[in-house]
């Protein structure tokens, strides 16, 4: 009797576990970009392009990144304002290779720049000499 108590003790624990673990990364989310100057604001003509991804932790933690074609970017950041408007830079991307732009490392959200997210309002953009407030965006849609 001893014996089937503490497997359903172990059990009952693993389950849990599962379920603790199950919970801490529901809101972890995995965001697909296609970067454009249509999303520009105002649009942009350009025949630039960029696609990526990012992953917004549980933990509010960014990581990922776009890779650009057809322009040399000169700066890149994720901004917090909903489609259609301008706004604010909360995090800078880091310039890697091949038109890459990537979260640095310990990038984080503050609790109202997640709920943002949640709610549409980040985007991602990336800047060049020829139009230097933007030349392809993307928003971060969860």
């Amino acid at each position: 009797m001893t014996t089937m108590i503490s497997k359903v003790r172990a059990s009952s624990a693993f389950l849990a576990l599962t379920l603790v673990l199950a919970m801490g990364s529901a809101w972890a989310k995995d965001v697909s970009v296609k970067l454009s100057g249509a999303e520009e604001t105002p649009p942009v003509t350009t025949t630039a392009s960029g696609t990526g991804k990012f992953t917004i932790g549980d933990d509010k933690s960014v990581t990922g990144g776009v890779k650009t074609t057809g322009m040399q970017g000169t700066a890149a950041h994720i901004h917090l304002a909903a489609a259609g408007k301008a706004g604010p830079v909360i995090i800078p991307l880091m310039k890697g290779d091949d038109g890459s732009w990537n979260a640095p490392a310990g990038a984080k959200l503050t609790d109202d720049q997640f709920a943002s997210f949640k709610a549409g309002d980040l985007y991602v953009n990336v800047h060049s000499e020829a139009h230097k407030d933007g030349e392809i965006r993307a928003q971060l849609k969860p």
